[in-house]
């Protein structure tokens, strides 16, 4: 059964949260600050954190960092507007996706099944697939897309599920530009155009890690990898 680690302060939002996740199906922890979160996540290993931005004890973007730090796992953060500044920083830091409140458990639902679905054990790779290397920067950047492994002058570098997959499909698309829609689409499996600022924050994560000049901003499309 999946498991899922709610961490949020606010104890009506919590309860409906859990509420909502049992009645699917879903195994719920909860907690209500973040250091009790981060240990929970210790013990309990759950297959997704739903974590609130602010919180008490440590704040949501710091249980992110500490949780890729230890065990990577899918994360969607929870965010008042006027905590934007935050909420870019957890995505740069590792989340996954984002919500703002108020949100609709529908809509909490759906994001939840999106994320666990993409980062969920992928299949056996085919043929092709095994011999797909991606070559970038002039050979700075090598990327085994089997293996699941990205490499800046030789050296591994750690990237996230979501920085990944959001690297490889501009990738293999070299030159192309591709919208924020479309790489929602094609990363997160969202089809109504919303979380534009996920892409841009994991795109400045991708760069962080790989290098500036590696994903080339097209201004007023998108985003591409490769030569214009």
């Amino acid at each position: 059964m999946t498991t899922l680690l709610v961490i949020e302060d606010d104890p009506t939002i919590a309860g409906a949260v859990a509420d909502r996740f049992r009645s699917e199906g879903f195994t719920v922890v909860v907690h209500g600050d973040g250091l009790a979160g981060l240990e929970a996540a210790r013990r309990e290993f759950p297959d997704l954190v739903i974590l609130d931005v602010m919180l008490p004890g440590l704040d949501g973007v710091e249980v992110c960092r500490q949780l890729h730090r230890e065990r990577p796992v899918p994360v969607i953060m929870l965010t008042a507007r006027t905590e934007e500044a935050d909420l870019l920083v957890g995505l740069a830091v590792g989340a996954d996706d984002y919500l703002t409140k108020p949100f609709s458990m529908r809509e909490l639902v759906a994001r939840v099944r999106t994320v666990l679905r993409r980062t969920a054990t992928p299949a056996a790779p085919t043929d092709d697939q095994r011999e797909e290397h991606l070559i970038l920067s002039d050979g700075a950047v090598r990327v085994d897309v089997a293996r699941r492994i990205a490499r800046l002058s030789g050296v591994e570098v750690s990237l996230t599920a979501t920085e990944f997959d959001l690297l490889v499909c501009l990738a293999r698309r070299r030159g192309a530009v591709r919208t924020r829609e479309q790489l929602l689409h094609d990363v997160w499996g969202y089809r109504d155009g919303s979380g534009a600022r996920t892409v841009d924050s994991h795109v400045r994560a991708v760069r962080r890690k790989l290098g500036d000049g590696l994903i080339r901003t097209v201004h007023g499309v998108g985003y591409a990898v490769g030569d214009e």
